[in-house]
């Protein structure tokens, strides 16, 4: 698994006792809940997309059958053409997003989609292939063959079920995770009561069909978790733990997990995700390769330790 080479690693400070830190997450969480709850209604219905006519020669084909590869990306299609869809946690919408979207949109992210799917639905695997048809959509009406996948808890399990197992590694370049149960958890609200919270409940069939082999997928992960997160139990099952999966896992200190979507610090961590890729080739292209010593350009590379850490 390969470490994001370009999200800063800040040093070790003494920090305050775990129960403060504890306090002041659960603070924040609140005042976030207070927050989320007065722009929830706005978010209830689906978002409104423009209706743009895009050229023939720039629709893009659809995803190739079988294993194979998927298609490249278009010449020339820089990171901020490539959509950013956002997809929202259990029992929520689209209005999670609201700064995290205004915060992509202002550093160039031309095309962004924030997807609501139904409560009512009763299984993930069908919430996944919903996203599916979404991500079709998206990339004809976009011209662009590869999107971005940005999910809060349950949003970003229902990603990875339509990257692994529904083929969506075809058309998902980067997937980013903030606070999902990958490994199940142990703390999860109506479990019992609701089909879909049991099935992210750890040893479900879900959670166990996630952990099968996934040779060959292409799309990288970068899983967001927060050690005072109370929802992920234990906190580390928000991580990506598969050994056929590109992914790096990037903790989060001093928020809880209502903070994720919303923390100026993890919104340009997921900034700086989901553009590290076309860094990373400007560093080992040849223009690049000439412009650098040898040994500055090995510095420039983080080692491939698949953890980080945003303070």
């Amino acid at each position: 698994m390969k470490a994001l080479p370009f999200l800063p690693l800040p040093p070790r400070l003494p920090g305050p006792r775990l129960s403060t830190a504890l306090l002041g997450a659960t603070v924040l969480e609140l005042v976030v809940l207070t927050g989320h709850l007065a722009a929830y209604p706005f978010g209830l219905t689906q978002e409104r997309v423009p209706q743009e006519p895009v050229p023939q020669e720039r629709r893009a084909p659809g995803p190739p059958p079988g294993p194979s590869p998927g298609p490249p990306p278009l010449p020339g299609s820089p990171a901020a053409e490539r959509p950013v869809v956002l997809l929202h946690g259990f029992i929520d919408n689209r209005s999670v997003f609201l700064l995290l979207r205004r915060a992509l949109a202002r550093h160039g992210r031309r095309h962004l989609a924030s997807l609501n799917y139904s409560p009512l639905t009763r299984d993930l695997r069908t919430a996944a292939e919903l996203l599916g048809r979404h991500v079709e959509e998206i990339c004809a009406r976009s011209g662009q063959r590869e999107v971005d996948i940005v999910g809060h808890s349950l949003g970003g399990l229902i990603a990875r079920y339509y990257v692994q197992r529904l083929g969506g590694d075809h058309r998902v370049r980067t997937l980013v995770t903030l606070g999902t149960p990958h490994g199940g958890t142990a703390v999860a609200p109506g479990a019992g009561l609701h089909p879909i919270v049991r099935q992210m409940r750890g040893g479900s069939p879900l959670i166990e069909e996630l952990r099968r082999p996934a040779p060959g997928c292409r799309t990288r992960f970068v899983s967001f978790w927060s050690e005072l997160d109370q929802v992920m139990v234990p906190v580390v099952t928000a991580c990506v733990d598969h050994p056929d999966l590109d992914a790096v896992n990037v903790r989060v200190t001093g928020i809880g997990h209502l903070a994720l979507p919303v923390h100026p610090a993890v919104a340009a961590a997921v900034r700086e995700a989901l553009e590290s890729e076309e860094a990373q080739e400007a560093l080992e292209s040849d223009e690049a390769q000439e412009a650098l010593e040898p040994q500055e350009a090995r510095e420039g590379t983080a080692p491939s330790t698949g953890t980080s850490s945003v303070a």
